[in-house]
């Protein structure tokens, strides 16, 4: 339902060790992050090694980002609903500048819900030089 809200237009951005996007949860409510089962990225058609994932709820508020690992246990952090959070990617290089093509895929765990939730998401972004 809320799919084609999950990643934040122009949100892309290169750092010195990979690229970060801010993204939406794709539910409607907020979830604690040990609910949040898992992350998937894809940059380019490449699919992201989820080692190399990093999540911060607070959207760079101050918040230790967390790996995917990490999450599964983090009982006491929260992704609100409308929250942006920040997802990093650790990679050997920057991402270079131009257009890019970014999916991401969110699998959720909802109490009542026999089943996981997925949402996706995806984009092309431009990546300013």
């Amino acid at each position: 339902m809320f799919d084609k809200y999950l990643i934040v237009e122009d949100s892309l951005r290169a750092t010195a060790d990979g690229f970060t996007f801010d993204a939406r949860l794709g539910y409607y409510r907020g979830l604690g992050l040990s609910m949040i089962e898992d992350i998937a990225v894809t940059i380019d058609q490449q699919p992201v090694p989820r080692e190399a994932i990093r999540f911060d709820e607070t959207g760079g508020g101050g918040a230790v980002p967390l790996t995917l690992a990490e999450m599964e246990t983090a009982y006491d952090r929260r992704w609100k609903f409308g929250g942006i959070a920040t997802i990093s990617v650790v990679q050997s290089e920057p991402l270079a500048p131009g257009s890019h093509s970014l999916t991401l895929s969110e699998r959720l765990r909802v109490s009542y819900l026999p089943f996981p939730a997925i949402n996706a998401d995806a984009k092309t972004m431009t990546l300013a030089a």
